[in-house]
């Protein structure tokens, strides 16, 4: 198997062996009627202009059934528009490669609609819009990519990154294939002001260097995500990088590579 950022040397592997066993350990409840993972994208924006590298997280607002007051990357299901949206540039064929792996339908179409999935649900939940504004506006295949339309915003895929991958476990009330992405600060575009605050879905963003925003309160996953954010950003961010696979068989864990 392919070694990653996290299994180069022998602590390290060790590390990456914890991880699965952290989430195999998390106490959950598995009494729901079963369903199949809907695919859903994460974007986790960084900002490396310092010696720490930060990361912005929202905090989910307390009146929510799911996941109440928890610090997440935001991120949601992903729509068809999203799939035929078009792009100031495409993913690195890297990314793309590994985000064809295990899926049953594989394509070029399917490749691009995760990252630009992440990037709209970016920019609804914060109102932060990433890629390149230009003189003309995209034509935006429908109403939930007017904003980047309005701000003349075209989406950069090219500068988006491929962090990880996890399947939530059989029998819970939601359940998500959800990949994780990461885009620099400085691919910010334009920003929408009155998303976040005390009535929205968010209701803080917060600027915090990853190894403080794994003390948290926040789910189990985005925790151990964190800290794959955090090797990856140690190994230099190459496309080229593995990219882990957390998933659940027979109640335990496992964590992979693609």
């Amino acid at each position: 198997m392919t070694e990653d950022a996290a299994t180069k040397d022998p602590a390290k592997k060790d590390m990456a062996q914890r991880w699965a066993e952290r989430m195999t350990k998390v106490e959950r409840d598995q009494s729901f009627p079963d369903s199949e993972p809907r695919d859903a994208a994460t974007l986790m924006l960084i900002d490396r202009s310092s010696a720490t590298p930060k990361v912005l997280l929202g905090r989910r607002h307390a009146s929510h059934k799911f996941m109440p007051g928890k610090f997440v990357f935001p991120g949601g299901r992903i729509e068809t528009l999203d799939r035929v949206m078009p792009a100031a540039s495409e993913p690195h064929p890297e990314m793309q490669k590994k985000l064809l792996e295990r899926v049953a339908e594989p394509s070029a179409a399917l490749a691009r609609g995760f990252p630009l999935a992440a990037v709209r649900e970016m920019a609804e939940e914060t109102g932060l819009l990433l890629g390149v504004k230009r003189a003309v506006a995209p034509q935006v295949p429908g109403k939930i990519w007017d904003d980047f339309a309005q701000a003349s915003v075209h989406p950069d895929l090219a500068n988006v990154h491929f962090i990880a991958r996890a399947i939530t476990p059989p029998r819970r009330p939601k359940r998500f294939d959800a990949r994780f992405f990461t885009a620099d600060a400085s691919a910010v575009a334009h920003r929408i002001e009155g998303i976040v605050g005390p009535e929205s879905e968010l209701i803080e963003l917060v600027w915090v260097p990853i190894e403080e925003a794994t003390r948290l309160d926040m789910p189990t996953i985005t925790g151990i995500i964190l800290e794959e954010l955090l090797a990856r950003v140690e190994a230099g961010m190459g496309h080229d990088l593995p990219v882990p696979y957390y998933f659940m068989v027979d109640q335990r864990f496992f964590r992979e590579l693609l």
